[in-house]
């Protein structure tokens, strides 16, 4: 059975600085990211323990850690992506036109998404989404890395707000960080998703 693995980040470590230090980019990636997926292969390994047993009586703890570790990894992994050493600007065709329609400009989504990335309670992710079934836009609050969203919602554009994304380098100013991440958006990555999402 296939196990997740954590991915090889697409640009060295120091390739974010100054927005975001290479001491930051490693621990994230390397740490912190990394036991997200031990957690989610660990999880599994006790999910078919339980099922071998036939004992379900801690099966909701389980199912919870699970998907906790799962979206931490899935998140991560979208992270990286949407970040560029050679990021920034903003996005035109569908996808500009797009934010213009569901958000009124891009000025307003901008300022949407980094609001709602500052003041997430605790940790948590800003998340621009595609929401399938009013085939819109829409920006999501992420507590921890699961709750609050849209069950139908596709992450597009993630923004990392976990006090060791920051913390080291920002201190406890997180919209000085949220500030630097629109520097460094992978904004082909993000039309690709958004590409996917659609189709």
């Amino acid at each position: 059975m296939s196990q997740y693995t954590l991915p090889d980040m697409p640009y060295d470590y120091a390739a974010l600085e100054p927005a975001i230090t290479g001491e930051i980019l490693e621990l994230h990636h390397s740490k912190h990211h990394a036991a997200y997926v031990k957690g989610a292969n660990d999880t599994l390994d006790r999910l078919a323990e339980v099922r071998d047993k036939g004992d379900f009586s801690g099966l909701v703890g389980l199912e919870k850690t699970y998907a906790f570790n799962l979206s931490g990894h899935v998140l991560h992994t979208i992270f990286w992506q949407n970040l560029s050493p050679d990021g920034g600007d903003r996005p035109d065709g569908e996808l500009g036109d797009s934010i213009v329609e569901h958000f009124g400009s891009f000025e307003a989504f901008q300022k949407q998404l980094t609001t709602a990335t500052a003041t997430v309670q605790g940790s948590g992710w800003g998340v621009l989404a595609w929401e399938p079934l009013g085939r819109r836009l829409i920006v999501e609050q992420v507590y921890d890395h699961h709750g609050n969203v849209g069950m139908s919602s596709t992450p597009l554009l993630v923004f990392d707000a976990w006090e060791h994304a920051y913390y080291l380098q920002y201190k406890n100013v997180r919209p000085d960080y949220v500030e630097k991440l629109w520097s460094l958006i992978n904004w082909n990555d993000v039309i690709a998703r958004f590409d996917a999402a659609r189709a």
